[in-house]
């Protein structure tokens, strides 16, 4: 599968919040869907509208982080952690690949790039 494919297999912010309300928040047994909308409403804290949009995913809203970590005190589930994880993961990963911390690495870089293209290290004056 390809990049582009992976990325797009993989659940939005906004999904994950939208499957959170409708099934952990708020759960199918609370009653109608506009009885659900408000008890997951009060339990976030958040406005009628802003919870009402969530949960029909509304393509026009970007989640807040700490929405997001709203969402997840609140039913349990972990989507920011792992994000966050992913993230550090990758810090480290290329933190590694270019040498650690290595405060020479700038210029040993700079000094293969002049190499490859023909200069040459003249001595300072």
């Amino acid at each position: 599968m390809s990049e582009k494919a992976s990325e797009k297999s993989e659940m939005s912010t906004v999904e994950f919040c939208q499957r959170a309300l409708r099934e952990e928040i708020a759960p199918p047994s609370i009653g109608s869907v506009l009885a659900r909308i408000r008890y997951a409403s009060r339990r976030l804290g958040w406005s009628y509208s802003r919870t009402k949009d969530a949960w029909y995913a509304d393509s026009r809203i970007s989640i807040k982080p700490e929405e997001l970590f709203r969402i997840e005190a609140v039913s349990g589930l972990t989507y920011a952690r792992q994000e966050l994880r992913k993230n550090e993961e990758a810090i480290e990963r290329a933190t590694a690949l270019l040498g650690g911390e290595d405060p020479h690495i700038l210029r040993t870089v700079v000094a293969a790039v002049f190499q490859a293209l023909g200069f040459q290290n003249s001595p300072r004056a």
